[in-house]
């Protein structure tokens, strides 16, 4: 079946109306008070086209009741004024033109009798274009409903998500910084996969890409920022929620998640748990040819894997508003995550060069382990009575420890069948791992002239030991010392930013912004003896400049440089075996990557969002690159440092407002990738062009009744030297509103046509590696949402903790 087609079935051949753009010169201002005339903070306030009611723009009051809408085009509007359990309050028409608007105080009274009202639907997409970030409203869509924050992912615009490698890439790069609220999950990458394959979607609000970050935030992560928010309560007094859902894929799933907020006086508190149960399954088939001294070996392996997962989290947090300038907060969190593969067979045939069998051989695997988290933080907001003076700092201590384990028995079978006992190999080895995080931010924000200046102080420190011990079993267990290994590492990054936004005219704006990094990092291996140390300065400049062209055109233009410092495990020298003949190695000679990153952008009408973005990266550091020891027929799979990697990428999203039951929003990301470095004695170069598409056709039945068609293709792309074969999926869902609106029921199906397969090859030097593997990607969900309490009250705050560049390098691969 062609994927693309089918997705284009809803969404081809309709007419687009784009929405009223709000890129004019007109400015709109008002306040809202509740029925004490005490300002009513955080008040829904959309702005509407006097002719029809269409939407124009919404926004929520600041915390004094506020609001302002800026850059409105001529024409005449009115405003409605909403807040659950009050009655709506609309302004008079009034005209926009190039002087501000400032409209009378609106006081909201409780609702007590229904008012006639205009009709307004003003559902966000499931996929929203921002002038610098592209933002996915998970909440918003149905066939999400039941997924895990990796399943909402594969959906993202510009993110490839290999499973296979368990890697994230956005925009055709690797080097994604993943953020939870703002705070950095300092995991590697496989663990990163991991949580993300055990975090509900029904707990996430929406999934920020941020593609060319500010000096502001830390300079890690060449491809950008990922940044997950998770679900809070927007309302005032004491509320909450609960979600429930079950999933089936050949094995079944379960996950369970509250939230309880509260809000009296001058404290705000919150608490939130979930618990997660997943069984699934992991299928590969390897096949790969091993050329040495004149005589060719062929492996052909296929494994089966069943593997079992439980994580369990809890999040809290208070704000204490001591003034109305001042607020100090409290933030705890941490996860508890147990995994396991109880079962795990590889079936191996050796094979000589005309395909006859030498030889075969069975490892029965058994792969474990658990981890957890304690993350805290202590943060303070003053705002000065000058407008536009803040004042912000953070205190982070973040603990991860954890246990590998696995099991291999090997037993090997002559080319007639019969067993070879004098070959048998069991092995074992548990790699425990902690990993401490140290952190103090200080920021501080004032108005200069008509431009804020922005600046910076931030110190972090991190331990990690990890002790790897392998065993080998002769009549009992024995240590064998060539395979086992101690390491430690150490790191203390100290940086301080500065930046400046301001305006050259009302059409031309900028932010200039330059980041400074002192870096100090030992990396010792105990058992060998060797250690490196690491001390370097850095500087990070970025430029934005902004140019409303015309009302329906705008042009942003940005530079920035960035750095990704090697995961700390990928710098242990230790092996991980999957069987006798194929490991994992860690490169203790990785060097940091730089990134020089350009991007320009352009909005038309607030819909059409296009995006040109051009990198060149230095020391790219590659991950699962395959290498091969010939003369003991082995394969392993290690980090190494390429020389360069130039990325130029397309990026378009648009939505098509069909019928006003029919929403269709479709992103395509077009990647030319150019790799060329001097790799195992020969001159490495891939040159490769690949795309990326998402459409997902919305529809509003009626009487409480929705549903979402989507999917995503990828075409043929590289993963460092694996050449793979063009992935995607469909997805359809179905949700009905109950219980008063209190209440929502989801079923949806992922994946319909099961296409969402990895296949790979690998063809370079002595090297020719074949792989292709599956996993339960087609889902049938349910889940069950209920909202309960006073629902006028808000949530804790959202905010950024000062650990964000740190725990994505947590852990080990």
């Amino acid at each position: 079946m062609n994927l693309t087609a089918a997705l284009l079935l809803g969404s081809g051949f309709v007419h687009a109306q784009a929405p009223q753009p709000l890129t004019g010169k007109g400015k709109v201002t008002g306040s809202v008070l509740d029925e004490k005339s005490q300002p009513f903070p955080f008040v829904n306030i959309l702005l509407l086209q006097a002719k029809d009611s269409v939407l124009v723009k919404g926004l929520a009051a600041d915390e004094q009741g506020k609001f302002a809408f800026d850059q409105v085009a001529e024409g005449k509007y009115l405003t409605l004024i909403s807040m659950v359990g009050y009655q709506k309050a609309y302004s008079e028409p009034f005209n926009v033109k190039d002087t501000p608007v400032n409209l009378p105080v609106f006081t909201l009274k409780s609702d007590i009798k229904s008012l006639s009202e205009v009709t307004v639907v003003a559902k966000k997409p499931f996929i929203e274009q921002e002038i610098d970030r592209t933002v996915v409203n998970v909440e918003n869509s149905i066939v999400s409903a039941g997924a895990t924050a990796l399943e909402v992912l594969e959906r993202a615009p510009g993110v490839t998500v290999d499973q296979q490698n368990e890697q994230l890439k956005l925009r055709g790069k690797e080097g994604v910084i993943v953020q939870i609220d703002g705070k950095q999950t300092f995991l590697s990458q496989q663990e990163l996969i991991t949580l993300l394959r055990n975090t509900p979607s029904d707990n996430i609000e929406k999934i920020e890409l941020i593609t060319n970050p500010s000096a502001k935030y830390d300079a890690a992560g060449n491809s950008g920022i990922i940044n997950i928010k998770m679900k809070r309560n927007k309302n005032y007094g004491t509320n909450g929620n609960i979600n429930l859902g079950g999933a089936w894929a050949k094995y079944g799933r379960a996950n369970a998640t509250g939230t309880l907020n509260h809000r009296a006086g001058k404290i705000s508190t919150f608490i939130s748990g979930g618990a997660f149960y997943n069984k699934g399954f992991n299928n590969n088939d390897i096949y790969r040819t091993i050329p040495f001294e004149d005589k060719v070996t062929i492996f052909d392996q296929k494994t089966e894997r069943i593997n079992r997962s439980e994580y369990y989290n809890v999040r809290a947090g208070l704000d204490y508003f001591a003034t109305d300038k001042t607020t100090v907060g409290v933030l705890v969190s941490g996860f508890y995550n147990d995994w396991s593969n109880p079962f795990g067979q590889t079936n191996t045939r050796i094979l000589n060069e005309d395909l006859s069998l030498q030889r075969t051989f069975r490892t029965n695997v058994f792969n474990g382990g658990k981890m957890n988290n304690i993350s805290s933080n202590v943060n303070l907001k003053h705002q000065f009575n000058d407008k536009g003076k803040e004042l912000t700092f953070d205190l982070d201590y973040v603990h991860y420890g954890g246990k590998k384990k696995s099991e291999l028995d090997t037993r090997y079978f002559n080319a007639n069948g019969t067993p070879d006992e004098a070959a048998t190999e069991i092995v074992r080895n548990d790699m425990p791992s902690d990993i401490n995080i140290a952190m103090a931010k200080l920021d501080y924000t004032q108005t200069i002239g008509k431009g804020k200046f922005e600046t910076g102080l931030k110190s972090s420190y991190v331990t990690s030991d990890n002790d790897m011990v392998f065993e080998t079993f002769a009549d009992d267990w024995q240590l064998d010392p060539k395979r086992s290994n101690r390491f430690k590492y150490t790191e203390n990054v100290n940086a301080a930013y500065a930046n400046y936004a301001g305006a050259i005219s009302k059409k031309i704006k900028y932010q200039l912004g330059v980041r400074a990094e002192h870096t100090h990092s030992i990396g010792n291996s105990v058992t060998l003896n060797q250690k490196r140390d690491r001390n370097y300065i850095n500087f990070f400049p970025s430029v934005f400049l902004s140019n409303q062209l015309d009302t329906n055109n705008v042009i942003n233009v940005s530079y920035s440089r960035r750095i990704d410092r090697p995961n700390y495990q990928s710098l242990n020298p230790f092996e991980f075996y999957l069987d006798p003949y194929t490991f994992q190695r860690g490169n203790p000679n990785l060097k940091p990557q730089y990134t020089h990153s350009f991007q320009l952008v352009h909005v038309y009408k607030n819909a059409l969002n296009t995006t040109l973005a051009y990198s060149r990266i230095k020391d790219m550091i590659a991950d699962e690159l395959p290498q091969q020891i010939a003369s003991e027929n082995k394969t392993f799979v290690t980090s190494d440092n390429l020389d360069n990697q130039d990325n130029i990428s397309l990026t378009v999203s648009f939505p098509i407002p069909v019928t006003k039951w029919w929403q269709v929003q479709t992103n395509f990301t077009g990647v030319y990738n150019h790799y060329k470095s001097y790799y195992l004695e020969q001159q490495l170069e891939i040159k490769q062009v690949s795309w990326n598409m998402y459409a997902s056709n919305q529809f509003t039945i009626g009487k409480g009744w929705s549903a979402e068609l989507s999917g995503w293709y990828n075409s043929r792309q590289f993963y460092g030297l694996y050449a793979a074969r063009p992935m995607g999926m469909i997805n359809a869902g179905l949700q009905k509103n109950i219980l008063n609106k209190k209440g929502t029921i989801r079923f949806n199906v992922n994946d319909i046509f099961w296409t969402n397969r990895f296949n790979g090859t690998a063809v370079y030097k002595d090297i020719d590696f074949r792989v292709r593997s599956e996993w339960p990607s087609r889902q049938f969900r349910l889940t069950f949402t209920y909202n309960f309490g006073n629902q006028n009250v808000k949530g804790a705050r959202q905010r950024n903790t000062g650990s964000d560049d740190l725990q994505k390098r947590a852990g080990g691969n």
